[in-house]
Protein backbone atom coordinates (compact mmCIF):
# COMPACT_ATOMS: atom_id res chain seq x y z
CA UNK A 1 0.00 0.00 0.00
CA UNK A 2 1.49 3.24 -1.20
CA UNK A 3 -0.29 5.94 1.03
CA UNK A 4 -1.95 6.17 5.12
CA UNK A 5 -4.70 8.47 4.37
CA UNK A 6 -8.33 7.04 4.91
CA UNK A 7 -8.63 5.61 1.47
CA UNK A 8 -5.08 4.05 2.46
CA UNK A 9 -5.28 2.74 6.00
CA UNK A 10 -9.36 1.62 5.01
CA UNK A 11 -7.84 -0.67 2.29
CA UNK A 12 -5.35 -2.11 4.92
CA UNK A 13 -8.19 -3.36 6.78
CA UNK A 14 -10.32 -4.70 4.00
CA UNK A 15 -7.29 -6.93 2.57
CA UNK A 16 -6.39 -8.20 6.22
CA UNK A 17 -10.50 -8.97 6.29
CA UNK A 18 -9.84 -11.04 2.51
CA UNK A 19 -9.86 -14.56 2.20
CA UNK A 20 -7.15 -14.54 0.01
CA UNK A 21 -5.00 -11.15 0.54
CA UNK A 22 -3.52 -9.56 3.51
CA UNK A 23 -1.38 -6.36 4.13
CA UNK A 24 2.15 -6.72 4.62
CA UNK A 25 2.97 -3.48 3.86
CA UNK A 26 1.91 0.58 4.35
CA UNK A 27 4.60 3.30 2.52
CA UNK A 28 4.42 6.78 2.58
CA UNK A 29 6.46 10.11 2.31
CA UNK A 30 4.01 12.37 3.61
CA UNK A 31 1.40 11.00 6.22
CA UNK A 32 1.96 11.82 9.33
CA UNK A 33 3.59 9.10 12.22
CA UNK A 34 0.27 8.57 14.10
CA UNK A 35 -1.01 7.77 10.26
CA UNK A 36 1.44 5.07 10.43
CA UNK A 37 0.77 4.19 13.75
CA UNK A 38 -2.47 2.98 12.78
CA UNK A 39 -1.60 1.28 10.27
CA UNK A 40 0.68 -1.00 12.30
CA UNK A 41 -2.01 -1.24 14.95
CA UNK A 42 -3.58 -2.87 11.78
CA UNK A 43 -0.87 -5.86 11.47
CA UNK A 44 0.76 -3.96 8.83
CA UNK A 45 4.48 -3.18 8.24
CA UNK A 46 4.80 0.13 8.10
CA UNK A 47 7.74 2.45 6.14
CA UNK A 48 8.22 6.02 5.45
CA UNK A 49 10.40 5.51 2.28
CA UNK A 50 7.78 5.22 0.02
CA UNK A 51 8.25 3.95 -3.18
CA UNK A 52 11.74 2.83 -2.48
CA UNK A 53 10.29 0.65 0.48
CA UNK A 54 7.84 -0.83 -1.98
CA UNK A 55 10.29 -2.19 -4.36
CA UNK A 56 12.33 -3.81 -1.81
CA UNK A 57 9.19 -6.17 -0.61
CA UNK A 58 8.32 -9.12 -0.83
CA UNK A 59 4.17 -8.85 -2.42
CA UNK A 60 2.46 -9.51 -4.95
CA UNK A 61 0.07 -6.86 -5.50
CA UNK A 62 0.88 -2.87 -4.98
CA UNK A 63 -2.21 -0.49 -3.93
CA UNK A 64 -1.40 3.03 -5.22
CA UNK A 65 -3.39 5.60 -2.73
CA UNK A 66 -1.05 8.12 -3.08
CA UNK A 67 -1.76 11.31 -5.59
CA UNK A 68 -1.82 11.67 -9.55
CA UNK A 69 0.92 13.26 -9.71
CA UNK A 70 3.37 11.06 -7.99
CA UNK A 71 1.84 7.39 -9.85
CA UNK A 72 3.79 7.57 -12.79
CA UNK A 73 7.31 6.94 -10.99
CA UNK A 74 5.65 4.38 -8.88
CA UNK A 75 4.34 3.09 -12.04
CA UNK A 76 7.74 3.48 -13.56
CA UNK A 77 9.74 2.08 -10.41
CA UNK A 78 7.43 -1.08 -10.43
CA UNK A 79 6.98 -1.36 -14.20
CA UNK A 80 10.01 -4.66 -14.56
CA UNK A 81 8.46 -6.28 -11.05
CA UNK A 82 6.56 -9.07 -11.06
CA UNK A 83 3.42 -7.36 -9.23
CA UNK A 84 0.21 -6.00 -10.21
CA UNK A 85 -0.32 -2.35 -9.76
CA UNK A 86 -3.72 -0.97 -8.81
CA UNK A 87 -4.22 2.92 -8.99
CA UNK A 88 -6.49 4.04 -6.82
CA UNK A 89 -5.48 7.84 -8.01
CA UNK A 90 -6.93 9.54 -11.45
CA UNK A 91 -3.64 9.13 -13.57
CA UNK A 92 -5.45 7.80 -16.40
CA UNK A 93 -2.66 5.60 -16.63
CA UNK A 94 -3.13 1.60 -17.03
CA UNK A 95 -6.26 -0.01 -17.76
CA UNK A 96 -9.75 1.01 -16.99
CA UNK A 97 -11.60 -1.55 -15.11
CA UNK A 98 -14.92 -1.73 -12.88
CA UNK A 99 -15.57 -5.13 -11.23
CA UNK A 100 -18.85 -5.20 -13.00
CA UNK A 101 -18.03 -3.94 -16.70
CA UNK A 102 -14.40 -5.75 -17.43
CA UNK A 103 -12.96 -7.14 -14.32
CA UNK A 104 -11.46 -10.30 -16.29
CA UNK A 105 -8.63 -7.81 -17.35
CA UNK A 106 -7.58 -7.88 -13.93
CA UNK A 107 -6.67 -11.40 -14.54
CA UNK A 108 -3.76 -10.77 -17.49
CA UNK A 109 -3.16 -6.67 -17.17
CA UNK A 110 -0.46 -5.63 -14.73
CA UNK A 111 -1.33 -2.25 -14.22
CA UNK A 112 -4.91 -1.49 -13.39
CA UNK A 113 -6.90 2.17 -12.95
CA UNK A 114 -9.82 2.41 -10.70
CA UNK A 115 -10.56 5.59 -12.77
CA UNK A 116 -12.03 7.51 -9.53
CA UNK A 117 -14.94 7.00 -6.91
CA UNK A 118 -17.27 8.55 -9.67
CA UNK A 119 -16.25 6.52 -12.41
CA UNK A 120 -16.61 3.39 -10.08
CA UNK A 121 -20.00 4.98 -9.28
CA UNK A 122 -21.26 5.72 -12.64
CA UNK A 123 -19.68 3.32 -14.47
CA UNK A 124 -21.89 0.47 -13.85
CA UNK A 125 -24.92 1.97 -14.46
CA UNK A 126 -23.74 3.79 -17.97
CA UNK A 127 -22.59 0.19 -19.19
CA UNK A 128 -26.13 -0.70 -18.76
CA UNK A 129 -27.57 2.11 -20.59
CA UNK A 130 -24.70 1.39 -23.58
CA UNK A 131 -25.68 -2.62 -23.87
CA UNK A 132 -29.38 -1.74 -23.85
CA UNK A 133 -29.53 0.90 -26.78
CA UNK A 134 -28.33 1.55 -29.97
CA UNK A 135 -25.85 4.24 -29.80
CA UNK A 136 -25.51 6.69 -26.27
CA UNK A 137 -24.28 10.18 -27.18
CA UNK A 138 -23.65 13.04 -24.42
CA UNK A 139 -23.40 12.11 -21.15
CA UNK A 140 -23.00 14.45 -18.04
CA UNK A 141 -22.15 12.78 -15.03
CA UNK A 142 -22.41 15.33 -11.19
CA UNK A 143 -20.68 13.97 -8.20
CA UNK A 144 -21.45 15.52 -4.91
CA UNK A 145 -19.08 14.31 -2.16
CA UNK A 146 -18.67 15.13 1.85
CA UNK A 147 -15.92 17.21 2.39
CA UNK A 148 -14.81 15.33 5.61
CA UNK A 149 -14.58 12.21 3.11
CA UNK A 150 -12.24 14.21 0.49
CA UNK A 151 -8.67 14.42 1.25
CA UNK A 152 -5.81 16.52 0.25
CA UNK A 153 -4.06 15.00 -2.44
CA UNK A 154 -8.23 14.29 -3.54
CA UNK A 155 -8.38 18.12 -3.53
CA UNK A 156 -4.82 18.53 -5.17
CA UNK A 157 -6.53 16.43 -8.35
CA UNK A 158 -9.58 17.19 -9.04
CA UNK A 159 -8.83 18.52 -12.46
CA UNK A 160 -7.55 14.85 -12.99
CA UNK A 161 -10.63 13.59 -11.40
CA UNK A 162 -12.85 15.46 -13.78
CA UNK A 163 -10.57 14.37 -17.01
CA UNK A 164 -10.06 11.00 -16.41
CA UNK A 165 -13.87 10.11 -15.15
CA UNK A 166 -14.29 11.39 -18.24
CA UNK A 167 -12.47 9.47 -20.71
CA UNK A 168 -12.90 6.76 -18.81
CA UNK A 169 -17.20 7.13 -19.46
CA UNK A 170 -16.58 7.40 -23.26
CA UNK A 171 -14.00 4.95 -23.90
CA UNK A 172 -16.02 2.45 -21.45
CA UNK A 173 -19.52 2.84 -23.06
CA UNK A 174 -18.80 4.34 -26.49
CA UNK A 175 -20.23 7.73 -25.64
CA UNK A 176 -19.15 10.31 -28.01
CA UNK A 177 -18.87 13.41 -25.21
CA UNK A 178 -18.96 13.08 -21.69
CA UNK A 179 -18.84 15.94 -18.86
CA UNK A 180 -18.54 15.48 -15.57
CA UNK A 181 -18.67 18.23 -12.61
CA UNK A 182 -17.84 17.85 -8.86
CA UNK A 183 -19.18 19.10 -5.24
CA UNK A 184 -16.96 18.76 -2.81
CA UNK A 185 -20.32 19.93 0.12
CA UNK A 186 -19.50 21.28 3.46
CA UNK A 187 -22.63 20.76 4.80
CA UNK A 188 -23.90 19.51 7.95
CA UNK A 189 -25.00 16.90 8.65
CA UNK A 190 -22.51 15.39 5.89
CA UNK A 191 -24.14 14.03 2.65
CA UNK A 192 -23.74 10.84 1.15
CA UNK A 193 -22.04 10.26 -1.60
CA UNK A 194 -23.95 10.53 -4.71
CA UNK A 195 -23.84 10.52 -8.33
CA UNK A 196 -26.44 12.05 -11.02
CA UNK A 197 -26.23 10.93 -14.62
CA UNK A 198 -27.61 12.64 -17.52
CA UNK A 199 -27.53 11.02 -20.87
CA UNK A 200 -28.71 10.54 -24.59
CA UNK A 201 -29.23 7.17 -25.67
CA UNK A 202 -31.11 6.23 -28.69
CA UNK A 203 -33.21 3.32 -29.00
CA UNK A 204 -33.73 2.05 -25.21
CA UNK A 205 -36.68 -0.34 -24.11
CA UNK A 206 -37.31 1.41 -20.34
CA UNK A 207 -38.52 -2.09 -18.81
CA UNK A 208 -35.66 -3.82 -20.30
CA UNK A 209 -33.47 -0.80 -19.16
CA UNK A 210 -34.96 -1.19 -15.88
CA UNK A 211 -34.07 -4.96 -15.72
CA UNK A 212 -30.35 -4.40 -16.69
CA UNK A 213 -29.74 -1.46 -14.26
CA UNK A 214 -31.68 -3.11 -11.35
CA UNK A 215 -29.13 -6.28 -11.95
CA UNK A 216 -26.19 -3.77 -12.34
CA UNK A 217 -26.88 -2.39 -9.03
CA UNK A 218 -27.13 -6.12 -7.20
CA UNK A 219 -23.75 -6.80 -8.58
CA UNK A 220 -21.95 -3.84 -7.50
CA UNK A 221 -24.06 -4.58 -3.79
CA UNK A 222 -21.28 -7.52 -3.45
CA UNK A 223 -17.94 -5.37 -2.67
CA UNK A 224 -20.15 -2.20 -2.36
CA UNK A 225 -23.37 -2.72 0.10
CA UNK A 226 -24.28 0.48 0.74
CA UNK A 227 -24.90 1.27 -3.26
CA UNK A 228 -28.55 2.64 -4.90
CA UNK A 229 -29.57 3.22 -7.98
CA UNK A 230 -32.62 5.23 -5.95
CA UNK A 231 -33.97 6.88 -9.02
CA UNK A 232 -34.00 6.02 -12.54
CA UNK A 233 -36.28 7.91 -15.77
CA UNK A 234 -36.75 7.61 -19.33
CA UNK A 235 -38.18 10.35 -21.19
CA UNK A 236 -37.76 9.55 -25.09
CA UNK A 237 -34.23 9.51 -25.78
CA UNK A 238 -33.26 11.19 -22.38
CA UNK A 239 -32.43 8.92 -19.60
CA UNK A 240 -31.78 10.42 -15.98
CA UNK A 241 -30.34 8.32 -12.97
CA UNK A 242 -29.23 9.03 -9.53
CA UNK A 243 -26.65 6.21 -7.53
CA UNK A 244 -25.88 6.93 -3.79
CA UNK A 245 -23.23 5.11 -2.01
CA UNK A 246 -23.16 4.87 1.99
CA UNK A 247 -20.47 3.44 3.51
CA UNK A 248 -21.66 -0.09 5.76
CA UNK A 249 -18.69 -1.77 6.58
CA UNK A 250 -15.55 -1.00 8.70
CA UNK A 251 -14.42 2.09 10.45
CA UNK A 252 -16.11 4.50 7.65
CA UNK A 253 -18.17 7.35 8.61
CA UNK A 254 -21.41 6.54 6.49
CA UNK A 255 -21.38 9.54 4.53
CA UNK A 256 -17.72 8.25 3.25
CA UNK A 257 -19.58 5.98 -0.03
CA UNK A 258 -16.60 7.59 -2.20
CA UNK A 259 -14.14 5.54 -0.38
CA UNK A 260 -16.29 2.29 0.00
CA UNK A 261 -17.04 2.13 -3.32
CA UNK A 262 -13.38 2.26 -5.21
CA UNK A 263 -11.66 0.62 -2.07
CA UNK A 264 -14.50 -2.49 -2.55
CA UNK A 265 -13.53 -2.40 -6.11
CA UNK A 266 -9.46 -2.64 -5.51
CA UNK A 267 -10.18 -5.95 -3.22
CA UNK A 268 -12.67 -7.41 -5.50
CA UNK A 269 -10.36 -6.91 -8.48
CA UNK A 270 -7.43 -7.63 -6.92
CA UNK A 271 -8.53 -11.31 -5.18
CA UNK A 272 -9.88 -12.02 -8.95
CA UNK A 273 -6.05 -11.71 -9.66
CA UNK A 274 -4.94 -13.65 -6.56
CA UNK A 275 -7.06 -16.04 -7.48
CA UNK A 276 -6.03 -16.54 -11.33
CA UNK A 277 -2.10 -17.21 -9.92
CA UNK A 278 -3.28 -19.95 -7.79
CA UNK A 279 -5.15 -21.53 -10.66
CA UNK A 280 -2.30 -20.70 -12.83
CA UNK A 281 0.13 -22.24 -10.25
CA UNK A 282 -1.95 -25.19 -10.06
CA UNK A 283 -2.16 -25.83 -13.90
Amino acid sequence: MIGAGMLGLDLAERLNASPVLSCELVASRQSSASALRRAAQLGCEVSAEGITAVTCADVDVVFDASSAEAHPAHWAALASADVLLVDLTPSSGGSMLTPTVNAVRAESDRHLSLVSCGGQAVLPVLDAIARNSERVEDVEVVTTVASASVGPATRDNLDEYLATTGYAVERLTGATRAKVLATISPALPAPAFRAQITTCAYGIQPAALADAVEAAGAAVRQYAPGYEVSALSVDDDLVRATVTVTARGGRLPSYAGNVEIINGAAVTLAERYARSREVGHRG
